[in-house]
């Protein structure tokens, strides 16, 4: 269901204000083949209880236009498309979905979701308008009570903080987690070096930065 998705994004978003967009572009949406690489990266600095982050992610809208400065929130809008729940069943399926959307967009900062309903054979049927620091209570007072925002929260900080004491030498770790295994694994797979994760451009200015530091 993929390029339903990326179809969904296709129709919905502009690549400019609305003013700013030929007629003909909006009016011949429906004909443009769909693309998967045009998209914003939101870049922030978070915590999640004593862990510090720094996250980056794909985005898929601006709500209106870029703040003029910096510093200031950016309306982000991330476009999901779903089933239409026709019952009990569709509906606690959706309700594990939203908790994939929630912490997802609100990791990143993103305040909006739109969600596309369809048909099980690909057609839009309805739209809905989520504010992502809702969804939690709205799962929970509306809908089966399937998950819960803040046990999600309490995890994961129990899990970095877990993750911190167990990665404590140099090399490169991974972390698996098998499907429908009850397990998180960490593991060393290298035992030095950075896994081609970092660039050597990367870690020769984080180098620097740290020689200028001691200083």
């Amino acid at each position: 269901m993929h390029s339903k998705g990326y179809k969904f994004e296709t129709l919905s978003l502009l690549p400019a204000p609305w003013a700013e967009t030929s007629r003909d572009y909006i009016e011949h949406r429906e004909f443009l083949t769909v693309n998967n690489h045009s998209q914003y990266c939101s870049i922030v600095k978070t915590g999640i209880g004593a862990s510090r982050l720094i996250l980056g992610g794909e985005v898929d809208a601006l709500w209106d236009s870029k703040p003029s400065q910096p510093d200031d929130p950016i309306n982000w809008v991330e476009l999901k498309t779903a089933a239409t729940p026709l019952s009990d069943r569709d509906i606690l399926k959706y309700e594990r979905k939203l908790l994939k959307f929630w912490i997802q967009s609100f990791l990143l900062g993103v305040p909006k979701i739109i969600v596309g309903f369809r048909s099980k054979e690909g057609i839009l049927q309805s739209l809905e308008e989520l504010e992502t620091s809702q969804i939690p209570k709205l799962v929970k007072q509306k809908g089966k009570s399937s998950w819960d925002g803040n046990v999600c929260i309490n995890f994961a900080a129990g899990f970095l903080e877990w993750l911190k004491a167990t990665v404590n030498t140099d090399g490169v770790w991974r972390i698996r987690k098998r499907e429908k295994v009850p397990t998180i694994e960490v593991f060393k797979v290298e035992e030095s070096g950075y896994g081609d994760i970092l660039s050597k451009k990367f870690v020769e200015w984080r180098s620097r930065q740290q020689e200028k530091s001691r200083d």
